[in-house]
């Protein structure tokens, strides 16, 4: 099995340690390949970001389907155009959320999510209230940290501790779900933290829950709905890619 690990930003921000983190747990028989945009954000804190990243997370989705890849993981907790890609593709597709939430569904009633900034907790509010969660997921908190700041472990994990604390102390969550696929390597020592503090709790990380799906997906025959995901009619669509050259033809 051969599965894209597609970061759908500019920068390069992952490193042979957070890689094999997130492969871990997969079987030894899955290959997971890693490529990041040529055109977009250098991080997505926002809708705005999203939408920049969008056109070639379709496109890069396109060419790996077209290479043979069984599946592909756009590899951010936003889900950014993965709907779209579905609509374009027949391997599976996931985001970061859609995963990480399923999962902790079936460990606690109450879900509470720590993200990174304040700028992505409106654009993680309206993704609740697509997959229709309001009444699971009772906690959105953030830890006041850029996506490409978190490369410090131990000022990240007492950021995530502190707020994951509140998550659960102070509204009821069951099971804490890392707002962010580049929250990575930390899961298990905000665990401990918090279990030493009398908090027993799942914390889920959102890579590892994407990539894990995704594997199972691919091993069951599974594809999304047609029904749901029509593909796209045929016309003319143009989109510019942002740094001054000339318009692509889709």
């Amino acid at each position: 099995m051969k599965i894209l690990d597609l970061v759908p930003i500019t920068v390069d921000v992952w490193t042979p340690e957070s890689g094999a983190y997130i492969r871990q747990h997969l079987h030894r028989d899955t290959e997971v390949v890693t490529r990041r945009l040529v055109h977009g954000p250098a991080s997505i804190e926002g809708e705005y970001d999203e939408v920049l990243a969008g056109p070639e997370i379709v496109a890069m989705c396109g060419e790996a389907e077209k290479e043979g890849f069984d599946a592909v993981f756009v590899d951010c907790f936003g889900d950014p155009a993965v709907r779209a890609a579905r609509e374009c593709c027949d391997i599976p597709i996931l985001g970061g959320f859609e995963p990480a939430l399923y999962y902790s569904l079936g460990l606690a009633d109450k879900i509470g999510i720590v993200t990174v900034l304040p700028h992505v907790v409106s654009m993680l509010d309206g993704l609740i209230a697509k997959n229709h969660l309001e009444g699971r997921v009772v906690s959105l908190r953030h830890v006041n940290i850029a996506v490409l700041d978190l490369h410090s472990i131990d000022p990240l994990v007492a950021a995530v501790v502190k707020q994951a604390r509140k998550a659960v102390e102070a509204d009821g969550a069951g099971a804490v779900v890392l707002g962010c696929t580049a929250i990575v390597g930390v899961a298990e020592a905000v665990g401990e933290r918090l279990a030493n503090e009398g908090l027993s709790v799942p914390v889920i990380e959102a890579a590892q829950a994407a990539l894990m799906l995704l594997e199972t997906h691919v091993r069951m025959g599974w594809r999304h709905s047609r029904r749901t995901y029509l593909p796209p009619r045929a016309k003319d669509r143009t989109w510019w890619p942002g740094d001054g050259a000339e318009p692509m033809q889709a």
